[in-house]
């Protein structure tokens, strides 16, 4: 069989093409290791929209209902199966699985996200979501009124701490270097703010804490001395890993291997591939523009099969 479409990925941006498949009638198989994405790592979640606050689990397994809800003779759902290569032929395109099948399609959309880059310190497994999270966004208003370190001199790492500002009694942005790689303009106006400090040149060493995070002991790259900080939230922006080694020397990505898309339409640069979603180059990640995203590529997607 030849599909229409082959979905690949089950977060917010792959769950919402789906439904919108189905809808538009496009015959479409829907291909997923997990549902849900980065979110089933978030205890709570206060900014999907709709929703005042839900566990991220429980949002994968809403995504998964929906997709299920819609399944049927348009929309073929092989759940537990992860993608490892997609390739193209003649006129259509083919994805092997991990489960030793292939598929052929007309179009893809790979929505296979990313994943956070985590903090490589003594306890920082041990404490995640026990005070380390990787969303100020998601996060931070359970931090009011608390001291809170942001690992992490990037655009990211300076946004998040502007969003913490703005609950928190003091933000300490901690920075491996002493030069910030975040934009001038963002640097100076958030370290302007009178809560506002940084400590540079450090290399995280050790997370404290027994049952929730209590502080954090850094080395000084100079001096060579170890210090501690005192807080009780760390947020780490030290980057993302995409998910796209599937479609590596396929489609054209940028220097961290994120997918490069036509913001208009989602396309990507090889004809009959999109992609939506955290796997992609675009400026701001989240639940709900990926989902946006996703309806987005399908919307072209649907034009391209049948009327462009």
């Amino acid at each position: 069989m030849i599909y229409d479409l082959i979905i690949l990925g089950g977060g917010p941006a792959g769950t919402s093409a789906a439904v919108y498949a189905s809808r538009k009638r496009l015959k479409t198989l829907f291909i997923t290791a997990e549902f849900g994405g980065q979110s089933t790592v978030s205890e709570t979640i206060y900014n999907w929209i709709g929703t005042p606050e839900i566990g991220g689990m429980e949002l994968g397994e809403n995504f998964k209902k929906h997709i299920i809800a819609n399944a049927g003779e348009y929309l073929e759902v092989k759940d537990g199966q992860k993608a490892l290569s997609v390739a193209k032929n003649e006129n259509t395109f083919s994805v092997k699985t991990d489960a030793d099948t292939e598929f052929e399609g007309k179009t893809i959309l790979i929505s296979t996200g990313s994943g956070r880059r985590k903090l490589e310190a003594i306890n920082a497994d041990k404490l995640e979501h026990k005070g380390i999270t990787y969303c100020a966004s998601c996060d931070g208003p359970l931090f009011s009124g608390a001291d809170v370190a942001v690992i992490g001199g990037g655009n990211a790492g300076f946004e998040s701490a502007a969003q913490l500002l703005a609950y928190c009694n003091s933000v300490t942005l901690i920075n491996r270097t002493d030069e910030f790689r975040a934009d001038k303009i963002t640097v100076d106006k958030v370290l302007s703010h009178p809560k506002m400090k940084t400590i540079i040149n450090a290399d995280i060493l050790e997370v404290k804490g027994e049952k929730f995070v209590e502080g954090l002991i850094y080395q000084d790259q100079n001096t060579k001395e170890t210090k501690e900080l005192a807080v009780t939230g760390i947020f780490v922006e030290i980057g993302q890993i995409p998910n796209t080694s599937l479609v590596k020397g396929l489609i054209e990505m940028d220097e961290v291997n994120r997918i490069k898309i036509d913001p208009w339409t989602n396309h990507t640069s090889v004809p009959g591939i999109w992609a939506a979603g955290d796997c992609t180059n675009i400026l701001y990640h989240q639940n709900n523009i990926a989902a946006g995203d996703g309806v987005k590529a399908l919307e072209d997607i649907y034009l391209y099969l049948n009327a462009k």
